[in-house]
């Protein structure tokens, strides 16, 4: 069975290739945790925040956006003695106010409805690469989402880290396609798309 190549022999990142990255996701929670580990992720490896992922989970209640907006600085002290997360005080600020920008984008249909409201009909970009070199850091798309996110007050989305959600939430079937995710995630399925010759 064919995959692509980052997750390497890697069994931690090879589940989480084979089972979630590029799979399709609308539920708040889950994207306020993608969110929140893609921020995390910048300058560091994405194996270390796999690594820290379960104590993501407990230390930001499950990523309850609501739970998490009445984090106050007594919960950042705390959560910087917390060696089970990155201990980074702008990160976990972040975090903090991301859940309550979260909340607030609840008026504008929550946080599902305004990330999939940037790809034309609402649904996945279907992606044709041949390598992982092909992928690109940043799209068009990308961009618009993290302007739209920081005009209503999030932080940590800068454009590579909202490609980096978009892949991991499936807004894009990033999977090569000698992968067998791609096809799983309907990338045979897009318009236009012919095998190779």
């Amino acid at each position: 069975m064919k995959r692509c190549e980052w997750p390497g022999e890697n069994p931690l990142q090879i589940a989480y290739h084979d089972t979630e990255w590029g799979t399709p996701v609308h539920d708040e929670r889950v994207l306020f945790e993608f969110l929140t580990l893609e921020g995390a992720q910048a300058g560091l490896s994405w194996d270390t925040i796999l690594r820290k992922r379960q104590g993501y989970r407990r230390a930001f209640e499950g990523f309850d956006a609501e739970r998490v907006a009445r984090f106050n600085a007594r919960s950042v002290e705390r959560l910087m003695r917390d060696a089970g997360i990155v201990r980074n005080r702008a990160k976990i600020e972040s975090t903090i106010s991301n859940a309550r920008a979260v909340l607030k984008l609840r008026d504008e249909g929550g946080l599902g409805v305004f990330l999939w409201s940037f790809l034309p009909d609402a649904r996945p970009i279907q992606n044709r690469w041949r390598t992982l070199s092909d992928l690109p850091p940043e799209t068009e798309e990308s961009r618009a989402i993290s302007k739209g996110l920081k005009t209503r007050g999030f932080r940590f989305v800068g454009p590579t880290t909202m490609y980096a959600l978009m892949q991991a939430a499936g807004l894009v079937n990033d999977h090569v396609t000698s992968c067998f995710r791609w096809e799983e995630l309907g990338g045979s399925r897009a318009a236009g798309w012919k095998p190779e010759a």
